[in-house]
């Protein structure tokens, strides 16, 4: 299935958290809901961005959002991953990918040359009338938090200004050295 679209109804579900308590889209009416999609537990990318969540969860919260992680993990291996973590959030086992699915999160993908079906890193978020509002169908992992903050404190789906200089910085650093290295030598 296709990503849903901004304005339409997002897709209810009901899923198992690391607690084996079931979680619904709806019980969060009336809140933002950042739904995030992750191919799996306790891997580089998926740590990364799920603790990026976890170190902005309070400004999350503060503006508004609850934040579900979604992937085909077990509700045992989600226990494990959010307990090694601290994770503060709901991470929701969809083994059988209905809801990945249902969010166009679930696709053809191609790793090494080797195709398969798995899950698509995204993020859907809705809002407190259970509509898409945003939709993130490719994420890269380094700052997508400050995407989804600032998508949520009114900016738009891009980081803020700070977030994407510093790449920028992290490269000229890289640079100076070896322009040093090249300035010949006065006497």
């Amino acid at each position: 299935m296709p990503f849903p679209s901004v304005g339409s109804k997002a897709p209810d579900f009901k899923l198992a958290d690391q607690t084996g308590k079931t979680v619904s889209l709806a019980q969060f009416a009336g809140k933002n809901v950042v739904l995030y999609f992750y191919p799996k537990d306790d891997t580089p990318g998926c740590t990364v961005e799920a603790c990026n969540f976890r170190d902005e969860h309070s400004a999350l919260e503060k503006a508004g959002a609850v934040v579900l992680g979604v992937s085909p993990d077990t509700t045992k291996s989600h226990e494990k991953f959010a307990n090694k973590f601290n994770l503060p959030f709901p991470l929701l086992a969809d083994i059988e990918h209905k809801v990945a699915d249902a969010y166009g999160a679930w696709g053809e993908k191609v790793n090494y040359g080797r195709t398969y079906m798995g899950i698509i890193r995204s993020t859907v978020l809705i809002d407190g009338e259970g509509k898409v509002k945003h939709v993130w169908p490719k994420v890269k992992v380094n700052g997508h938090v400050n995407e989804v903050l600032s998508m949520l404190t009114g900016g738009t789906a891009e980081a803020p200004a700070a977030a994407k200089k510093a790449p920028a910085k992290k490269a000229a650093a890289k640079k100076a050295p070896a322009a040093k290295k090249a300035a010949p030598r006065s006497r």
